[in-house]
């Protein structure tokens, strides 16, 4: 009988126990490989695809939960929500983090835990420390009262039945940006030391991601105020008409471009309104908007006819196309609409540049879009611009606008005009026909356009007046020396009929040079206007098409002096033309207007 073995079980297993326990272990090792690298393949699909810093904060947490921990949060520095760098700070105290997403938004937090709160101060603990420095650290329950300052304190901060807590800072591009805190409670595993190490691997590619948003953030905010920097005030009101304009980017402010609007107050009262569309989007488009919006302005004072200046804007625009880079010179051009209106005639010229035609809005209700004969776009030539002359009586709106509010899409973009023009006689109350242009503009936007429009949309509004017959006076002048003398005589009367007996004295000398210089340079027939409104106006219009100039006479000179002395005696002059005919102003401030 052999003796009986009492050698333990765990010692009597067969050689092939080994090997078996090893591949287990192995088995185990690789089954957490592989869902790391499944975390981090999700990490890789799922965060980073929106712009948003909020956004993609919400989605780097989500990814989180239930996959690596049971509750996690991401905290940003507040200036990374405006696109801005965050400050660098070591140490504890107020850290000015605040946050931005939670996982899961269905769980219970506790009060003091809420999505948007600033994070409290913190105590200024060793790990905190070595988290600021980059590391990833792992918080027992005790390292996390004492860093939060306190069981009190804890309480208000922590989830229920936390037991580790694993915090790793968003560092990217050299700047820390925030930290993931991602929690672990009840029953769920303590935080491995490989855990650490993936962890670090998802925050430097969730703190990448978040840093592009920011920086998406930071420049589309500069471009949005480069956008509204270069567009006039909101709304104006002049002699000629009260102006409304607004402005929406299109995909509800995710994108910008080059629509714009203008109203430009003219020499003797008048008005120019503009409506535009620069091609492209983003900033290239905002600078080319900004140039040409400029260049309308200056074209506008040298007061040319609209068929005129469009002509001049689209040699410019052609001159900016052969600037640009070789792959940029077909996305170089734009749409413009100018229109000049006047007060006193109550006639507004028009000319398009493949623009979609404005919309009139008559006092009695009735609407029209306007007939207008539109040339090609600023960035093409060949082919000449046409002015469109209508009339308009007080009281009407005219609406200036871009594509962007009338285009549907493919299936519907001949509705968008009918649509607009419906949608503005709707806006006109019987109850409130003075209703604030600005309330009609936001109003007819909100109606028509939706946030996941493809093109910014722009819209001007112009309510227009009359100047009364009785501010104005007209004489037609003989061409004969002599009549200087009469045309004196006719404007002091009419002066004092107004009441403008302090204006006697330096409006008789600027119709005496500005009425002499007619009949001696220029061709009859010779036309002298006055217009009273907070200003003096004096104009005299002849049908020669020379340019006056302003010069300095010499000591000897005996002449030369004449449009010196109406610079100097009244607040501006300037000179016009239209077809064969120029007119030369003078302007003198009214101290006390009608």
């Amino acid at each position: 009988m052999t003796d009986t073995d009492h050698t333990p079980l765990a010692e009597q297993a067969s050689p092939r126990a080994i090997p078996d326990a090893a591949m287990a272990i192995t088995d185990t090792k690789q089954a957490v490989m592989g869902r790391h690298l499944e975390l981090a393949r999700e990490v890789a699909e799922q965060v980073g695809r929106s712009l948003d810093v909020v956004r993609t904060a919400q989605d780097l947490a989500d990814v989180l939960v239930p996959a690596f921990g049971d509750l996690a949060a991401v905290d940003l520095a507040r200036s990374v929500f405006d696109g801005n760098e965050p400050p660098k700070r070591l140490g504890g105290g107020d850290l000015h983090l605040r946050n931005a997403a939670l996982a899961p938004t269905t769980a219970v937090w506790p009060a003091g835990i809420k999505h948007g709160n600033a994070v409290p101060p913190l105590s200024d603990h060793p790990l905190l420390r070595s988290s600021q420095h980059g590391r990833t650290v792992v918080y027992g329950r005790d390292d996390i009262v004492a860093l939060l300052g306190g069981p009190q304190v804890a309480e208000y901060l922590l989830p229920k039945d936390v037991h580790a807590v694993m915090v790793a800072p968003l560092y990217a591009r050299g700047l820390t940006l925030g930290t993931i805190v991602v929690w672990r409670t009840g029953r769920s595993d303590p935080f491995a030391e490989d855990e650490a190490d993936l962890m670090k691997q998802i925050a430097s590619r969730g703190a990448l991601a978040i840093d592009n948003a920011r920086r998406y953030t930071r420049e589309h905010r500069a471009a949005v105020a480069l956008q509204q920097s270069l567009l006039p005030p909101a709304t104006t009101d002049t002699p000629a008409a009260e102006t409304a304009g607004v402005y929406l980017p299109a995909g509800g402010g995710a994108d910008i471009s080059g629509d714009w609007y203008d109203a430009i107050a003219l020499p003797s009262l008048r008005l120019a309104l503009v409506a535009g569309d620069v091609v492209g989007h983003g900033m290239a488009a905002s600078a080319t908007m900004g140039r040409l919006r400029a260049a309308i302005q200056t074209l506008a004072d040298l007061e040319l006819e609209p068929d005129e200046l469009l002509t001049r804007i689209s040699d410019l625009v052609q001159r900016l196309a052969a600037e640009a880079p070789a792959d940029n010179h077909d996305i170089v051009g734009a749409t413009c609409l100018y229109a000049v209106y006047d007060p006193i005639t109550r006639r507004c010229a028009m000319a398009s540049a493949g623009h979609p035609p404005p919309i009139l809005l008559r006092p009695d209700g009735t609407t029209e879009a306007i007939e207008i004969s539109p040339g090609p776009p600023l960035s093409l030539s060949g082919m000449p611009y046409e002015t469109t002359t209508i009339d308009l009586e007080p009281g009407s709106i005219l609406a200036l606008y871009t594509d962007g509010l009338i285009d549907r899409g493919a299936d519907d973009i001949d509705d968008g005009l009918p649509q607009l023009t419906h949608a503005l006689a709707a806006s006109r109350r019987p109850d409130n026909p003075d209703r604030p242009l600005d309330e009609t503009g936001r109003a007819l936007l909100a109606d028509l356009v939706d946030e996941a429009r493809r093109d910014d949309a722009t819209l001007l509004l112009a309510r227009t007046r009359a100047i009364p017959a009785e501010d104005t006076a007209h004489r037609e002048i003989p061409s004969d020396p002599a009549a200087v003398c009469e045309a004196r005589e006719w404007a002091m009367r009419q002066l004092t009929t107004w009441g403008l007996d302090d204006l006697l004295f330096t409006t008789e000398l600027i119709i005496s040079e500005l009425v002499t210089n007619a009949i001696r340079y220029g061709r009859p027939p010779v036309e002298l206007r006055l217009i009273r409104h907070n200003v003096l106006i004096c104009e005299v219009t002849d049908s020669s098409s020379t340019q006056p100039r302003l010069r300095r006479a010499r000591t000897t000179d005996e002449g030369g002096r004449g449009l010196f002395l109406v610079a100097r005696l009244g607040a501006r002059w300037g000179c016009r033309h239209s077809q064969n005919r120029k007119t030369i102003w003078s302007e003198q401030i009214i101290e006390c207007p009608h």
